[in-house]
């Protein structure tokens, strides 16, 4: 029996007696323990309420791939390869195991928890079961790696693009892949690159974690914050929300083939979280105060000796204290 079929059943909000749950799913009241202990572990929610069951403390907002697909079809004609995974390590793992296949539609991956999710360097990225984004999409774009400049600073703007049309705004923007939401961290996009030379075709991995429902996060040591929690008078469907960043960072991808990434700089500049701050670079070796991006996407600092470019491969940026 799968966690999920339980959490489906708790997810009317009353209490269930471990009893009545082992009648009616055919399997013994130890074996519901154990997987009440297994959803635990998971991050779900669930309360045991002495002498009576167990409840779900707060409804799980479940995947759901026929509304994702019914969803995306109905705005965008680009051909796509939808999995909806329970439990996967890596979401850019499994696009890059399904290109290796040899997939030809755009291959996409979100799932309900992953175990060894990451973000940028390699960290370890917090996934929750059932509280959060995790998605990843596998974009094929032409002209060598060369042409992929400035790719995670588009696609940015297009998951920015989209929070706002479900009513997130205003959307702040962190060089180089970060989202924000009234000053801290709701969101990352991790970008891996793979490709052959001699055609220049580059696949692209996209990945993004988006807090959606979290509202506790020990292991997380900076400022962060969810849909949930920054906009409360607002419903988030995880459903809702899968549909429309696919359909944002496809046609995004599709502008960025065509215009470059000059077709975006000006949307991520509007909502870029460091400029006129006081930042630091290179372990503080570099302060200035934040100016925007160049026309290549590096992140530009002024000094009392003049204008800095800071390159994404070399240094992340924080404000100075």
């Amino acid at each position: 029996m799968k966690t999920k079929v339980l959490i489906t059943r708790l997810n009317d909000g009353k209490i269930h007696s471990g009893q009545s749950l082992a009648t009616e799913f055919g399997v013994s009241r130890t074996a519901i323990w154990k997987i009440v202990r297994r959803a635990l572990k998971e991050g779900f929610n669930i309360q045991s309420v002495r002498g009576h069951g167990y409840q779900l403390a707060s409804p799980v907002d479940f995947l759901d791939q026929e509304i994702i697909v019914k969803n995306v079809a109905s705005a965008s004609s680009r051909p796509l390869t939808l999995s909806v995974i329970d439990e996967i390590d890596s979401t850019n793992a499994e696009v890059m195991r399904m290109l290796a296949r040899g997939e030809c539609a755009t291959p996409v991956v979100t799932a309900e928890t992953q175990t060894a999710g990451r973000g940028r360097r390699g960290q370890p990225w917090c996934s929750p079961a059932g509280e959060n984004i995790y998605l990843s999409m596998g974009l094929s774009l032409s002209g060598g790696f060369s042409a992929v400049d400035g790719l995670s600073l588009v696609l940015g703007v297009a998951v920015a693009e989209a929070l706002e049309c479900l009513g997130a705004a205003p959307v702040g923007l962190k060089w180089p892949n970060d989202i924000f939401i009234d000053g801290a961290k709701v969101g990352g996009i991790l970008v891996e690159l793979q490709g052959e030379l001699q055609d220049g075709v580059v696949h692209a991995i996209v990945g993004l974690g988006l807090n959606v429902h979290m509202t506790a996060a020990p292991a997380i040591d900076q400022a962060w914050t969810s849909l949930a929690v920054a906009r409360p008078q607002l419903t988030w469907s995880r459903n809702a929300l899968v549909s429309t960043l696919i359909t944002s960072i496809a046609n995004a991808s599709d502008k960025f083939q065509s215009v470059g990434f000059a077709g975006f700089r000006s949307s991520w500049q509007s909502r870029d979280v460091f400029f006129s701050r006081q930042i630091m670079a290179r372990d503080g070796e570099l302060q200035g105060v934040g100016q925007g991006i160049d026309h290549s996407g590096n992140y530009v600092l002024r000094t009392s000796e003049g204008e800095f470019a800071v390159r994404s491969g070399e240094v992340s940026l924080r404000v100075a204290s």
